[in-house]
């Protein structure tokens, strides 16, 4: 065991010189590259597709009883008020905002 512990050691040892000699450590992004990377970000989010739809009020009159699919859901805005104001709703399954979208009765 203490052979197994002293490689071991030995190893490590070996591996962080060889990081420190060979200049293979990870490298900190630059400010300009960072720019960039905010810059695309900010330009992704302002082109992403909406989901054009009416508001749902907070005040709809539905209320979060701990209902989580489709098949609980009585209407499309009840689905709608769920997803986006109750926790752990399993109704958007690709996660685009609209609930229920296979679901045929509405």
């Amino acid at each position: 065991m203490k052979r197994f512990v002293f490689y071991f050691i030995f190893g490590y040892a070996c591996y962080l010189s060889w990081v420190k000699l060979s200049g293979n450590e990870p490298q900190q992004l630059t400010d300009i590259h960072q720019d960039t990377i905010s810059n695309s970000i900010r330009e992704a989010a302002q082109t992403a597709p909406r989901y054009a739809s009416k508001p749902i009020e907070m005040d709809a009159g539905f209320h979060c009883d701990g209902r989580q699919y489709c098949s609980q859901m009585t209407s499309r805005a009840e689905a709608e008020y769920f997803n986006r104001y109750c926790p752990n709703t399993k109704m958007d399954g690709d996660n685009d905002g609209r609930p229920c979208e296979n679901d045929s009765r509405w």
